[in-house]
């Protein structure tokens, strides 16, 4: 699985790179004080933590320092953010973070750590979920619109579990071509 990762990363930044660079350039022109990527903090496997790369979509000086889901209707995100936000562009850096081996292609998204906590606390079985890299793309993903809440993680998580007992590289491929079906119709993005 990693050498897919590896080889799938290089491959797409081959293919990939004209778009993120006209991607860099938009979030640049639109706000230049501000940083093109944005870092956060987040946990991988066996609660590792690592910085996970994306293209800036919010405004910095409206986020503040504490941990927050995205709302429907972000005051934070930028006209840039919005649209690539909704053709998924904001995720490729993280390509960065599957070669450097922080995320794989396909597992359960990463989490903020204090998010983590939370859900630790109310969801059983949550931890069960950091057993696996975390993926750009996952089968929660896709069987379940985007959650903004602890009962919508506690959904997640079964879509989660399921992979983590079920995966296979050819659960991950079916995964995958999924995920371009749905970045090419624009659903689920918030």
């Amino acid at each position: 699985k990693q050498i897919f990762d590896w080889l799938a990363s290089v491959l797409l930044l081959l293919v990939a790179w004209p778009f993120m660079l006209l991607t860099a350039i938009a979030i640049k022109l639109e706000a230049p004080d501000q940083p093109v990527l944005y870092r956060q903090r987040r946990l991988g496997r066996d609660e590792k933590p690592f910085d996970v790369l994306k293209f800036r979509s919010m405004d910095v000086s409206k986020c503040g320092s504490e941990a927050s889901w995205t709302a429907r209707n972000d005051p934070r995100i930028t006209r840039i953010g919005e649209f690539i936000r909704k053709t998924r562009l904001d995720e490729f850096p993280q390509l960065f973070n599957v070669l450097k081996g922080d995320m794989s292609f396909v597992g359960p998204r990463p989490e903020q750590p204090v998010i983590i906590d939370e859900l630790k606390e109310k969801i059983p079985f949550y931890e069960q979920r950091h057993r696996v890299k975390p993926g750009i793309t996952g089968w929660a993903q896709l069987c379940y619109p985007y959650g903004a809440s602890v009962d919508d993680a506690k959904e997640k998580l079964q879509y989660d579990l399921y992979y983590l007992k079920n995966h296979s590289l050819l659960l991950d491929m079916i995964i995958m071509l999924q995920t371009v079906e749905v970045v090419l119709i624009g659903e689920g993005a918030r």
